[in-house]
């Protein structure tokens, strides 16, 4: 996947995005709008790694983003969901409980 992909589906990808990379907030994201340059900087900004560093994890997140964009491919069209099959591995956590109502 090419990085003018990603950028004509930012907005889907934001929230991909903001779990990789909890440090970013959401006017980062809103200042980066899909652009590889700001989000390597602003990664080098956040963490303190070297920029070959954060070339590397952006080029990661390229390469998981286009597996999920394969996969959601491979489904037939009726369950095709792209901006929810784009998940950055994320914890399993428990469910919520819900309040008993009076």
């Amino acid at each position: 996947m090419n990085w003018n992909r990603i950028r004509g589906r930012w907005k889907q990808l934001r929230g991909a995005v903001k779990e990789r990379w909890g440090r970013l907030s959401h006017n980062d994201l809103t200042v980066i709008r899909g652009r590889r340059e700001q989000l390597i900087g602003r990664l080098q900004e956040l963490y303190g790694i070297m920029r070959d560093e954060a070339a590397r994890e952006v080029a990661g997140f390229v390469l998981q983003v286009a597996d999920a964009v394969k996969e959601e491919r491979s489904l037939p069209a009726g369950r095709r969901r792209v901006h929810a099959r784009i998940v950055v591995r994320r914890r399993r956590t428990a469910p919520a409980r819900r309040r008993a109502r009076a």
